[in-house]
C-alpha cells in the first residue's frame, strides 16, 4: 500500500507539472490515452464565492471586484494562464494571526484549475483572484485548505471570511454563506477509459443519461464528495436531478476518482468540466 501511494504521488507531481507547462483547455485525446472526457455538458451551473453572512460589506466589495476584473480583462488574463498559453502565478498564504488585518479564504486545493498546490504554493483561478482581492482590500491573504464538505461550513461558523473553491450556487449552501454574483459558468462531464466507446455516439446529455439509466448498482460512478457530480449521480430534488441506480463512489478529489477508474475501481467518473480536462490531460501525459 505504501509503495502504491509513493508511486501515485510521483505520477501526480509529474502530471501536474505537465499541466502547468501545456495548459488544460483542449479536448484532443491521443489514441493511446488512458482516459478521455466525453465532450457533452450534463448540467449547467454557475460558480460564485461564498461570503460570511455577518460581513455584508465584504459581499459588496467582492461583487464590485468581480465586475471590475471582468470589465478590465483581468479575469480573462487569469483564465488564459490555465486554459491558454499564459503562465500560472504562485500564490502564497500568510500564517493566521488574529492581530493582523487578514482575508481568510476557505478552499479545497484539489480542484485544478481553480485551486491546487505545488510545494508550499497555491495555484489556480480562484487563488489568483483571492490574492488580487486581498490586495484590493488592503488585507493579508490567508488560505485555509480543507475538505470540500467543510468549506461553506467554516465560513458559516466565522472561521473564514470567504469560500473560494469552485463553488456552485446551491440553495442549501446559502444556509451558511451569502453568494456573490456568478463569475464562471460550469458543467458536469463524464470521464471514461480511453478505449471505452460506450458514449461515443452520444450527441447530447439525454443520450448519455439514457445509457446511464440502463445500469444497476453493479455499475460504479466516481465523484468528488460534496460536489454537483455527487448530487447528479445520487439524485437531488432541489436541482431536479433524478439520479441513477448506479452506485455513487465518493472521493476527496477528482484525481483520486480518475486514478481509481484506471485501476478498475469504478466504471466512470463524473466531475466538473474544467477539472475533468486538466486531470485527464495530466494523467495521459505520463502514460
Amino acid at each position: 500500500m505504501k509503495k502504491f501511494v509513493k508511486i501515485f504521488a510521483v505520477v501526480m507531481v509529474i502530471a501536474l507539472t505537465a499541466t502547468m507547462l501545456f495548459g488544460c483547455g483542449g479536448n484532443e485525446t491521443p489514441d493511446t490515452a488512458a482516459v478521455k472526457v466525453i465532450d457533452i455538458d450534463l448540467t449547467q451551473e454557475e460558480y460564485a464565492f461564498g461570503v460570511d453572512k455577518t460581513q455584508p460589506e465584504l459581499l459588496e466589495a467582492a461583487n464590485a471586484f468581480i465586475a471590475e476584473i471582468k470589465a478590465d480583462g483581468t479575469f480573462d488574463e487569469i483564465c488564459n494562464k490555465y486554459f491558454g498559453d499564459g503562465t500560472p502565478t504562485a500564490v502564497k498564504s500568510a500564517a493566521l494571526d488574529p492581530s493582523k488585518d487578514q482575508l481568510v479564504v476557505a478552499t479545497n486545493a484539489a480542484f485544478e484549475p481553480f485551486e491546487y498546490t505545488m510545494g508550499e504554493d497555491y495555484y489556480g483561478i480562484d487563488m489568483e483572484i483571492a490574492a488580487l482581492l486581498a490586495e484590493k482590500l488592503g488585507k493579508e491573504l490567508v488560505i485555509s485548505n480543507m475538505d470540500f464538505d467543510s468549506v461553506c461550513l467554516s465560513v458559516g461558523q466565522q472561521k473564514c471570511d470567504i469560500a473560494m473553491a469552485g463553488l456552485t450556487i446551491k440553495p442549501d449552501r446559502e444556509e451558511y454563506v451569502n453568494f456573490t454574483d456568478s463569475y464562471y459558468s460550469a458543467s458536469q462531464r463524464i470521464i471514461v477509459k480511453g478505449d471505452d466507446t460506450t458514449f461515443d455516439a452520444c450527441t447530447d446529455a439525454a443520450a448519455v443519461e439514457a445509457i446511464l439509466n440502463t445500469y444497476d448498482a453493479s455499475t460504479k460512478i466516481g465523484v468528488q464528495n460534496g460536489t454537483t457530480g455527487q448530487f447528479y449521480v445520487e439524485g437531488d430534488e432541489g436541482w431536479g436531478f433524478a439520479g441513477f441506480a448506479a452506485t455513487c463512489v465518493g472521493y476527496k478529489n477528482g484525481s483520486l476518482a480518475v486514478q481509481d477508474l484506471i485501476n478498475g475501481g469504478v466504471n466512470y467518473v463524473i466531475i466538473d468540466s474544467a477539472p475533468a480536462a486538466c486531470i485527464t490531460e495530466a494523467i495521459n501525459a505520463v502514460q
